[in-house]
Formats: structure tokens, C-alpha cells, sequence
């Protein structure tokens, strides 16, 4: 490794060194051509050398610090057979400085997560300390606010955890929906029956179900009442029970639909609600749907709300960074 090391801004330096007792998985863990410990030097300004089965961190103390909890998580993580891409490389890097739900300690990367969900087709597990938090809300919560920017799996989780319940039995179907709002394009007038009108609208919750359960499934599902994909005009006039019910893109939504929508709740369901309260697409309207019951419930027995940030953007790196930009203090 021919990498050069990258000093310190401030602080104490230290140097670390971590042993590792399976040097055939030491691979896995650098990735291709170091990349893994690229990443890691670049994300925490800390200089990375492996010898054998030893890796020296040479850093600031702090970084440093971070810099062995984070490749001890992610060895512990190929040792349990989980697979490490870039996505779960940042994932762990953002918890390793992460506080714990008391504030008190980081996160322990390097041991299994305390909550899971398990699908048909995937185990989905945490990848921020704020999804975390959201998917323990998921699984005891009467009423969730999910709210930040996108990339965050706000919607994605969700539907894991619906389709988690109701492969378990525990709701009897599955209800997503979502404002059929333009994000500022004017799309005409569209040929078609109803459901092809409102598909397009609702194409990401369908991209999220194929994602968690086989296609002939989700097919089956829809087709027998199962699960049902509507705009949110659809759910006037009825109680939903024995359901898990998802509504996305809710800053959408005026004051009016919002409290229609959440007065929907019937017994044994589940109810979210996700959106972006920064990212509003309603044409000459006043407060959002959203942002009006979060001010008006947070609080209230039984409903928990979850707040994201750019943070805890689990795509791409570089999205988090746009996010960042574009939601700084110097944003509009």
C-alpha cells in the first residue's frame, strides 16, 4: 500500500492497531484495490496501513479511534457472512460517530443490530442510528411521522416492515399511498383507466414491494385486495382495519387531507407517514399537510416521530452531500 498519510486539522494524534485473527477475510474487508480503506482514510482523514494481519490507523485520536471501530464492525460483519458494499461502508461510517439513544456512548458498529426486518426476498437492518430508532418505532408504534429528505429509507423501511407483518399475519392487508401531485412538471392529460392514470404517481412504492416480496407475490396480493396502491383522494369515507398503512410524499398533502387521512386509523393497524417538510410540491397552497400534524400531535400517546438528515442518506455518498448543500445555512 503505497498511500500517503493525511494529517491531522487538530488534536491529539494516536496510533492504533487492530489484529486480526482470519487474514483470508482480510480481502472482503479492504475491498478491491484498497478501496475500503480509501474510503475510510478520505472520510475520517486518518492514514490506514496493513501488513499480514495487522492494520496500523495513524490519525487524529478521535478519527482514529472511529477509524478501528469502524473496520473492526465491518470484519465483524463478514465474519456473520453479511456482505459489505459502499452503501454498508458509509452506513457504519456515519454511526461510528453517532451518540447512542441515551447520548451517552457511540453506537457499537461492531455488534449485530438490535432490530431487523425480514422479508420474503431481503433482511433489511439498520444502516444509521436514526433508522434504528425508526424501525423500533416501526415495531411498536400506533402512528409514525417519518420526516427528512430523500434517500434516507423512510418509505423503504416502512414498506419492509408492512410486508414483514403481513407475511407474519399480523395485519390482513397492505394500504400505500400517496398525493398524486406533479413535482412541478406538467405531465397532460393521461390516456388510460384509472389505475393507469395514478400508476406513475405511484411507481416507487411499487419499486419498494418488488423489492421485498417475488413478483408473481406481489401480483397475487394486489389482485386479491391484499395490497392496495392508491392516491390519497381514496381513502375518503373508509375505516382501515387490520392494516398496515403507508402514506408517502405526505408534504403533499393540504391540512384537509391530513386529518382525513389520519382519521382513517382503525383497530389493529399500523399507520405512517413520510415526507420531506423541505420539499414541498403543492401549487399556491398555504402550510403543508405535514408539517401542520406534526406541530399539532408530536407528542400525543401513541404516535413517535422520527426526523432524518442528510446524515442518514443511505444511497450514494455524494447524495448526502447534495442534500447537505442544499439544505445548509445557506440554502434558500
Amino acid at each position: 500500500m503505497s498511500r500517503k498519510p493525511v494529517p491531522a486539522q487538530a488534536g491529539d494524534r494516536a496510533r492504533l492497531e487492530i489484529m486480526f485473527d482470519r487474514p483470508q477475510l482480510l480481502g472482503r474487508l479492504f475491498g478491491e484495490y484498497d478501496q475500503n480503506l480509501v474510503a475510510i482514510e478520505n472520510r475520517l482523514g486518518v492514514y490506514i496501513a496493513a501488513r499480514g494481519n495487522k492494520v496500523q490507523i495513524e490519525g487524529e485520536a478521535e478519527s482514529a479511534a472511529r477509524a478501528r471501530e469502524v473496520l473492526t464492525g465491518l470484519y465483524n460483519r463478514i465474519v456473520k457472512g453479511e456482505d459489505i458494499d459502499a452503501g454498508s461502508l458509509e452506513a457504519v461510517i456515519a454511526m461510528s460517530a453517532e451518540p447512542t439513544l441515551a447520548g451517552i456512548i457511540r453506537t457499537d458498529v461492531s455488534q449485530p443490530p438490535s432490530v431487523m426486518i425480514r422479508t420474503r426476498k431481503k433482511t433489511i437492518v439498520p444502516r444509521s442510528a436514526t433508522q434504528t430508532r425508526y424501525m423500533h418505532a416501526l415495531a411498536s408504534a400506533d402512528v409514525i411521522f417519518a420526516l427528512g429528505p430523500a434517500g434516507t429509507g423512510k418509505t423503504y423501511v416502512a414498506v419492509a416492515q408492512a410486508v414483514q407483518m403481513l407475511i407474519q399475519g399480523q395485519v390482513q392487508r397492505l394500504i400505500l399511498s400517496r398525493p398524486a401531485v406533479e413535482a412541478g412538471e406538467r405531465l397532460g392529460f393521461l390516456p388510460g383507466d384509472m389505475k393507469e392514470k395514478v400508476d406513475p404517481y405511484l411507481r416507487p412504492l411499487y419499486d419498494a414491494l418488488y423489492d421485498m416480496l417475488p413478483a408473481e407475490q406481489v401480483e397475487r396480493r394486489i389482485a386479491s385486495g391484499e395490497i392496495e396502491i392508491a392516491p390519497i383522494a381514496f381513502m375518503r369515507g373508509r375505516t382501515l382495519s387490520d392494516a398496515f398503512i403507508i402514506l408517502d410524499e405526505a408534504q403533499n398533502t393540504t391540512p384537509a387531507q391530513m386529518k382525513m387521512f389520519l382519521t382513517r386509523f382503525g383497530q389493529n393497524s399500523r399507520m405512517v407517514v413520510c415526507g420531506d417538510p423541505r420539499q414541498i410540491d403543492l401549487p399556491d397552497i398555504g402550510k403543508s399537510g405535514l408539517a401542520d400534524a406534526v406541530n399539532r400531535l408530536e407528542g400525543v400517546e401513541g404516535l413517535a416521530t422520527i426526523r432524518f438528515s442528510a446524515a442518514d442518506v443511505v444511497r450514494h455518498p455524494i447524495v448526502g452531500r447534495i442534500v447537505e448543500a442544499y439544505e445548509g445555512p445557506d440554502a434558500a
